[in-house]
């Protein structure tokens, strides 16, 4: 009797610090396993055949010493920036990044559900130097309504999205919108093809699936942006999967159209990119990137691939078609005017009918085009183009002038 008494004392106390380890020292031994494990011990666990629980802790080897993981944080890491990074072309003064600092407009109170298109469509309506304020992490705003700039603000109106904000078409509608001509944005002077402003200045934001598709106001066009008269510069920005329709002879610009800019003076594209990537870039019927009537360029380090001129029959359209299909970059038409692609690569566009990299067409033959640092390859036509030039269709008042550049 004095035996079993025995065990049973030595069973019942062994019984109970198991039921104590277990319910009240679980989150303790967790730790003090990780810090003997840390210390190179490490503590085993065995249960005797009587029942019994013990502990027993041996020395090991310490471990190899692994620094630990970098911090994670819940911001994507920065992109890219836009444009061609081998691109080292001087920008003009007139072409470079407007100021910023001090703005007279800002969306957002520092949230992302405060940068909304009602912000944006308000906001543009009234003018100035606009920024966003939309937190500091990368956002995109859906337009549900197409910002329009009025004639009677400014004359200076800058759009600058810090890197961080897209503005998105969702597929359904143009994103931006200028038009001195357009009574219903105020016509503000008695020429108003040719008036020095507004002024519009476009930097440091992503342009995505914007479409005009079935807009055919002004000739129709411009599937992110839209631009007649006054001046219009792009600095720093991305156009993505940007649309226009896909037939007619003369209507263009997945991303960009632009008439009737004051004096003749170009328009600037700087450090700026148009697709990128497959399935990145824009299609329409001519012009998958830019399209222009009677409109000069300044295009320096930039980068046009992956655009497509899908139109049918060229202009004029021949019979039987709808016309369309040239210049898969870039669609260019008019009298007098000039283009100069600098520091820039063109490559992987598609053009239907010609001009794969580059369509330009001067009517009365006065217009002139400089490529120079730039590379244009990859850029096939399938119905025609000019000798010597791969990929771009010319007529002009001479030969384009190619200055250390690859075309091919």
């Amino acid at each position: 009797m004095q035996q079993k008494w025995w065990r049973g004392a030595i069973l019942f106390a062994a019984t109970a610090l198991v039921a104590v380890t277990a319910c009240g020292s679980e989150t303790q031994d967790a730790k003090s396993t990780a810090s003997t494990k840390a210390a190179g011990r490490v503590r085993i666990r065995s249960t005797s055949s009587a029942g019994l629980t013990t502990t027993t802790t041996t020395t090991t080897a310490p471990p190899t010493t692994v620094p630990p993981p970098p911090p994670t944080t819940s911001a994507p890491p920065p992109a890219s920036p836009a444009g061609n990074q081998s691109g080292r072309v001087a920008v003009p003064a007139e072409g470079r990044a407007a100021d910023t600092s001090r703005p007279t407009q800002v969306i957002g109170n520092g949230t992302p559900g405060s940068c909304t298109s009602e912000a944006v469509v308000a906001t543009v309506a009234q003018g100035g130097v606009i920024t966003f304020d939309c937190g500091p992490n990368p956002v995109t705003i859906t337009m549900k309504a197409t910002a329009k700039i009025r004639n009677d603000t400014g004359p200076e109106i800058v759009l600058d999205g810090g890197g961080r904000v897209t503005l998105s078409g969702g597929g359904q509608r143009r994103i931006l919108y200028m038009n001195t001509c357009d009574k219903a944005q105020v016509w503000t002077t008695s020429t108003c093809d040719d008036q020095d402003h507004p002024r519009l200045t476009v930097q440091n934001l992503t342009f995505v699936d914007g479409n005009s598709t079935g807009d055919l106001t002004e000739g129709g066009g411009g599937g992110a942006i839209f631009v007649r008269g006054g001046r219009l510069k792009v600095v720093g920005s991305r156009f993505q999967r940007n649309r226009c329709d896909a037939t007619g002879p003369d209507l263009g610009g997945a991303a960009i159209r632009v008439l009737s800019q004051s004096q003749g003076r170009p328009v600037y594209i700087v450090d700026s990119t148009f697709g990128g990537a497959p399935g990145q870039g824009g299609s329409c019927s001519n012009g998958g990137a830019l399209s222009s009537i009677g409109v000069s360029w300044e295009i320096i380090n930039s980068v046009f691939s992956h655009n497509d001129a899908v139109g049918v029959g060229a202009n004029p359209a021949k019979g039987g078609t709808p016309g369309g299909g040239s210049g898969a970059a870039i669609y260019a038409d008019g009298n007098r005017f000039t283009i100069r692609i600098a520091g820039t690569r063109i490559e992987d566009n598609h053009a239907k009918e010609g001009g794969g990299a580059v369509f330009f067409v001067s009517n009365d033959r006065s217009g002139t085009m400089t490529i120079e640092s730039s590379t244009l390859r990859r850029n096939p036509s399938d119905g025609f183009g000019t000798p010597g030039f791969p990929g771009i269709f010319f007529l002009g008042a001479a030969d384009p002038t190619v200055i250390g550049s690859t075309i091919g």
